[in-house]
């Protein structure tokens, strides 16, 4: 059964094709290239779902969030492009940068701070202006100290237009309407149904090769992160779009139509 929760899962309504980003984990270079090339080949009808983790890791992680709203800007303003048509999944690295905006609520602040700093996030923090070394030098100045570093980062995310909104935006997993594909960031959890699959779209991806038979129904499920590195995959109902980017590899999008078949690929 697929959950009428709006504000957390979006419904590809109206879709005849399905585009899907991969992982661009701050590779702006990549996704602008990734634009260039998907300019000419989306179509009206086509919806866009980038499957997170578009923060962290790389090099330039304001400019990436910058051409991923330019990109969708553009997408609107041709005619039969509705807000819709374009879905931002929350992966990893934006749940952990969620984590970091409320890190003085953490029960072990430096603890936390220094695994999230580990796992990718120190780029982002750059990015927005903000010293990893200060933060954790706030963590042993206790809840006020922190407060006052989160909040500073918080404004200047908020002084990148669109920046916040985005973060706000994010959403679960997407799906077509009569159930015939459902994206997510990382994977899901066979053994439950999608309405309790909580933070294992973005942590499980373990679960994701296990999958031999459809999920609830879905004839593919599609996701943009392996944590395992091991590249783009095709299975009989599952599809993997991370070639690696952030890493040293590449950046990968693909189109499905609504039986599951994927008709084109871009490789940047």
């Amino acid at each position: 059964m697929i959950p009428a929760e709006p504000q957390v899962f979006a419904s590809l309504a109206g879709a005849s094709r399905v585009w899907a980003v991969g992982a661009v984990r701050g590779e702006a270079e990549r996704i602008v290239k990734l634009h260039d090339e998907l300019r000419g080949r989306i179509e009206v009808g086509d919806r866009l779902v980038y499957l997170g983790n578009f923060l962290g890791v790389g090099p330039d992680v304001p400019r990436t969030v910058d051409d991923i709203l330019k990109f969708r800007r553009e997408l609107l303003a041709r005619p039969g492009f509705c807000a819709s048509a374009v879905v931002y999944l929350r992966g990893a690295q934006e749940e952990m940068w969620r984590r970091f905006l409320e890190l003085q609520f953490a029960q072990n602040p430096g603890e936390v701070l220094d695994w999230m700093l580990g796992q990718g996030v120190a780029p982002t923090l750059l990015g927005y202006g903000a010293d990893p070394e200060a933060a954790r030098r706030v963590c042993r100045e206790g809840t006020l100290g922190i407060t006052r570093f989160t909040s500073t980062v918080r404004t200047a995310v908020h002084a990148r237009p669109g920046h916040g909104e985005l973060m706000a935006a994010l959403r679960r997993a997407a799906y077509t309407p009569q159930g015939e594909l459902l994206f997510v960031a990382a994977g899901v959890d066979p053994a439950r149904p999608l309405s309790e699959q909580g933070d294992t779209f973005w942590w499980g991806s373990g679960y994701f090769t296990a999958m031999g038979e459809p999920f609830c129904g879905f004839s593919r499920v599609v996701r943009g992160d392996d944590r395992r590195r091991q590249g783009p995959e095709m299975g009989a109902h599952t599809a993997t779009l991370d070639g690696g980017c952030g890493y040293g590899g590449a950046l990968q999008a693909a189109c499905f139509t609504l039986d599951g078949r994927p008709v084109d690929w871009i490789q940047i």
